[in-house]
């Protein structure tokens, strides 16, 4: 069976300070996600521990972290867009 790919994939990421994500889809846009340390609770608690939250990781196209954490990237992407677009 052929994987499908959204352009919404995730190629790249690295943690940066402050609870943020620089980006990259598979389309090429790029961006910053920040993450509310408050809205780090559940399953997304282990986020806080920075050096937890740097091991940051790429599984079939989201965002991930060791212990089957992940965001969405359609998420991402659209609000990475919607920032792109009230920019320009």
């Amino acid at each position: 069976m052929k994987e499908r790919r959204m352009h919404w994939d995730v190629v790249e990421v690295k943690p940066e300070p402050s609870y943020c994500l620089f980006v990259r889809f598979k389309d090429g846009l790029t961006g910053r996600v920040r993450l509310r340390p408050e809205g780090l609770t559940g399953v997304l608690a282990p986020l806080l521990d920075v050096r937890f939250f740097e091991q940051v990781l790429i599984d079939h196209g989201a965002v991930a972290w060791p212990g089957e954490i992940d965001l969405a990237p359609d998420a991402m992407y659209t609000q990475i867009a919607t920032q792109h677009h009230e920019r320009a």
